[in-house]
């Protein structure tokens, strides 16, 4: 299957840092949106640079950083979002996504959701 088929779908995880200009200042570890709101973007880059350094080095699994840290949902399952095909995601993350390769680590990606890095892992 050739990578520029629209049918290819793809497998990833990822760690989201929300802040004040995310499109929902909520997570499942701020319900209500304090630390969010007071979060600026640079603030959550800072953070997620410092985590991806972390899983980059080996200290910290790609996984555990996601379920302690990742204001998503998925964190709960490591950052694992499942296989996704185009259209389906933010356009950042998407084409993020299928530029990587599987097994590499994003920079990090802006949607509107906050700051990810996303790791690909199918």
């Amino acid at each position: 299957m050739s990578s520029s088929s629209s049918s290819e779908k793809v497998r990833a995880s990822h760690i989201l840092i929300k802040h004040q200009g995310s499109r929902r200042k909520a997570s499942w570890k701020d319900p209500e949106g304090r630390v969010i709101s007071a979060t600026t973007r640079d603030d959550a880059v800072s953070q997620l640079k410092d985590l991806r350094v972390d899983i980059v080095s080996g200290k910290a699994s790609f996984s555990d950083v996601a379920s302690r840290y990742s204001d998503c949902s998925s964190a709960k399952r490591g950052g694992d979002l499942g296989s996704f095909g185009r259209g389906q995601m933010q356009k950042p993350f998407e084409e993020t996504t299928y530029a990587l390769k599987v097994g590499e680590i994003s920079d990090i990606v802006d949607t509107d959701s906050g700051v990810h890095i996303i790791m690909r892992t199918g």
